[in-house]
């Protein structure tokens, strides 16, 4: 294969390249500079902040939780696509590999389920 067909590709990789460095570079110049308490401060949606108790604002397990059964079903859906596509070639092992792996990721499931992670009370 020679290298003219990888050209489009390095074309749309300088050309996207070019639209975020132009994007970042345009912003302080058109954008505004209305600024105000809110818009300073860390997390903005023009609700002012309660106030919030002094010493460590601490997330619930709950949360945490939730966000590890999200990259765990994410994590396996990028296996299954693949190993469904493919799956008449595999054969049996690649089956049992499968079955184990989606076991694992059961596993979590009821893991986070048992401690309360699916709970939004």
């Amino acid at each position: 294969m020679s290298l003219s067909a990888y050209v489009p590709i390095a074309g749309l990789f300088a050309l996207a390249a070019a639209f975020a460095i132009f994007s970042v570079a345009i912003a302080p110049l058109v954008g505004p500079r209305r600024y105000n308490k809110a818009k300073l401060e860390a997390y903005e949606c023009g609700i002012e902040p309660t106030p919030q108790p002094i010493g460590g604002n601490r997330f619930p397990v709950k949360f945490y939780l939730t966000a590890m059964l999200f990259i765990i079903f994410d994590i396996e859906i990028i296996f299954l696509y693949p190993w469904a596509v493919s799956f008449n070639n595999l054969g049996l092992f690649a089956f049992v590999e499968m079955g184990l792996f989606i076991a694992t990721v059961f596993i979590a499931y009821a893991y986070v389920w048992r401690r309360g992670g699916l709970d939004w009370d």
